[in-house]
């Protein structure tokens, strides 16, 4: 990846968080914190891997998408806003009565999302559904879906991660983003995952262990899962919860609720100045 490339995917992700922040301070409401850890890959994934066209996004021959974790609706609603799907001004009125932005995604509702999403569990078992078809049609796209680590405690992730392995679903990439926290607490104390990589394995994915947050490693991972034949793809994504806003990051109390308007303030305040600082 060119150093100029590196540059504008930084400066992407860090406008996805800005809008993340927004969209959950003016809801009143949301997951700031999940939303943070996963922004890098999301920008990843609309600004550089899939094959999409935001003027057209019921294409048949698209690459899909599902956020399992759907409560982290907001960062996809940032990047598709910003990858041209809709205005950034709908992310002012998350969550609001009437609004096309609801607190999860709604694949009939929103252009660009191609899975509702919300019970943990069930969107990665979607997206084995969709990367069958393209199978049985006969197409080359390919689908990706990101779970929360949280979420793998889900025993729907290990059904559809069997289902994956059985069908040979190598045009499947399971990304998960393992932040270290869930609702309440530490993944490690709620129900520890480890050895998670062993796992995925021992259900027949092909597995990669890659900062989440590094746009490097994220672009070696994504190549690498395009090379895999006969079996599914997992990165198991190492991030920080709350990622770039100081007092967010490793914080399990900004899990799910919206910053004040002081808090508010502090985090544009912290992500602007991040934000400038590439652009100098």
């Amino acid at each position: 990846m060119e150093k100029t490339e590196l540059l504008e995917l930084q400066k992407t992700a860090c406008k996805v968080r800005l809008w993340t922040i927004e969209g959950v301070f003016n809801a009143k409401s949301g997951h700031p914190g999940g939303s943070l850890s996963a922004a890098d890959i999301m920008t990843y994934l609309y600004f550089r891997e899939m094959k999409i066209d935001p003027k057209d996004p019921k294409d048949p021959d698209r690459d899909r998408f599902v956020l399992s974790k759907g409560h982290c609706a907001p960062a996809l609603y940032a990047a598709l806003a910003l990858r041209g799907y809709f205005s950034t001004e709908e992310i002012k009125v998350l969550r609001h009565i009437g609004a096309m932005l609801q607190g999860h995604p709604d694949m009939k509702g929103t252009p660009g999302v191609d899975m509702s999403s919300g019970s943990l569990g069930q969107g990665i078992s979607a997206a084995c559904g969709m990367a069958l078809a393209g199978k049985l049609d006969g197409k080359d796209y390919r689908v990706y879906s990101m779970l929360g680590d949280g979420e793998c405690e889900e025993g729907q992730v290990w059904e559809a991660a069997m289902f994956a392995s059985h069908y040979k679903l190598d045009n499947l990439c399971a990304v998960v983003d393992y932040n270290g926290l869930q609702i309440d607490g530490t993944v490690k104390d709620v129900a520890g995952l480890e050895n998670l990589k062993g796992k995925f394995e021992a259900f027949g994915f092909e597995v990669t262990e890659i900062d989440g947050n590094d746009f490097e490693q994220i672009e070696a991972a994504f190549e690498k899962a395009k090379t895999v034949k006969g079996k599914p793809f997992a990165i198991i994504a190492k991030t920080v919860k709350g990622k770039g806003v100081s007092y967010m990051e490793n914080a399990v109390g900004w899990h799910g609720k919206a910053p004040n308007a002081d808090e508010y303030k502090i985090a544009m305040d912290e992500l602007n100045a991040q934000l400038n600082a590439m652009e100098a």
